[in-house]
């Protein structure tokens, strides 16, 4: 069966179409993510900025179509995590700020100039090498709070720093930031220490950049009021809480943007103790129905995952054996039609199957799977 992939271009009003075949792919729902910006605009300071991430393919859901809706919703910037994201926002047209906010190379600076891509400046070594570049750029500081990545640790390194940027005009620095590493957990004792070293750190300052940012989705959730000039909205953006206390604790009702869908294509009726799938790992307890499901681990239905259930109208179908490269085998309670409608994440009539029960089972995090949904699944975007 052709399907029709529509996606919003740069051009407001246009759009491109793309053919595909196979039933399988995932639905975006960008009214839920303008949703979730509008709910998180309504509880910030009116000067909070908000600047929506949409690194790694924007946790999953399509870089480009996510940034224009983030834009259109009323974020005022973006962050990526390399050079090569923030290129692929400009190339299709989007003209706000955006931050890298991962480490980029000396030889991107000439780009980043160009193109007004903003590059974090996380250690003096970083803003030496960029001695011999007098062209203007825009960066960020980063301080390294207590997370341990990338950032500023030492007062005697980030005072260094700002005397070097001092006397170089074309070291635009236009903001500063720091990254919580607990802030999704009720003790804040580790949190309150960040903030404390952040603050300090910020004193430095002779005059503070235009940007102070801190809160990730975790801390913006927590306390929506605080007071600097942006919040980073990353996986909340999406309708996902960072963790389960703040799940149980936040501050607005957050709507689920992805949604994994695809259907039957083969059915059939098996006899006791028939083996399904590689290594025979399942054997039918009784005569049983089996249907085929045209996704696998190639497409980010892990192999460990094969303890899970799908949707089919509207009811839990397990699946049984183990999981293939491009296809997976379920246990039907009757028989269905070919291109039965089947969901694996997401609502289908009063049953729901959320993210956090895959990371569940896959010991990890909602993030996690976002990112692992491959390439080879189409995108289809609804508003």
């Amino acid at each position: 069966m052709k399907r029709i992939i529509v996606k919003h271009t740069e051009k407001e009003g246009s759009l491109m179409s793309q053919s595909y075949y196979r039933p399988t792919f995932i639905q975006v729902d960008l009214q839920a993510i303008k949703s979730n910006i509008k709910h998180l605009k309504e509880k910030l300071q009116k000067h909070t900025s908000i600047m929506a991430i949409v690194k790694a393919n924007a946790y999953g859901h399509g870089a480009i179509e996510v940034a224009n809706a983030a834009l259109q919703a009323g974020a005022t910037l973006l962050a990526v995590a390399s050079p090569e994201e923030s290129v692929q926002l400009r190339d299709a047209g989007v003209t706000a700020d955006i931050l890298v906010l991962g480490a980029s190379p000396i030889s991107f600076l000439p780009i980043a100039s160009e193109r007004n891509i903003t590059l974090t400046a996380y250690s003096y070594e970083w803003l030496f090498a960029t001695r011999h570049f007098t062209k203007s750029f825009k960066t960020h500081i980063k301080i390294d709070s207590g997370m341990g990545r990338i950032g500023f640790v030492q007062q005697e390194e980030l005072q260094k720093a700002l005397v070097f940027v001092r006397d170089r005009k074309w070291i635009n620095v236009t903001g500063v930031f720091t990254h919580f590493s607990t802030a999704d957990e009720e003790d804040a004792t580790h949190f309150k220490k960040q903030i404390a070293a952040f603050e300090q750190m910020l004193d430095l300052f002779e005059q503070r950049p235009a940007i102070v940012h801190t809160s990730n989705s975790a801390a913006t959730l927590r306390n929506p009021s605080q007071d600097w000039d942006a919040v980073r909205f990353g996986i909340s953006m999406y309708g996902i809480a960072p963790s389960p206390w703040i799940d149980e604790n936040l501050p607005f009702p957050l709507e689920r943007a992805l949604s994994l869908h695809t259907e039957v294509v083969h059915v059939k009726r098996v006899k006791k103790g028939t083996s399904i799938g590689y290594g025979a790992s399942y054997t039918a307890s009784s005569d049983e129905w089996i249907a085929t499901l045209p996704i696998g681990y190639a497409d980010g239905l892990l192999r460990k995952l094969h303890n899970q259930s799908v949707l089919i109208k509207g009811k839990r179908m397990p699946i049984v054996g183990k999981i293939c490269m491009d296809q997976c085998m379920i246990r039907l309670d009757e028989q269905v039609d070919i291109g039965e409608k089947v969901v694996l994440l997401g609502k289908q009539m009063n049953e729901e199957i959320r993210i956090e029960e895959w990371a569940n089972a896959l010991q990890t995090i909602p993030y996690e799977i976002c990112c692992t949904f491959s390439n080879r699944l189409p995108r289809l975007y609804s508003e």
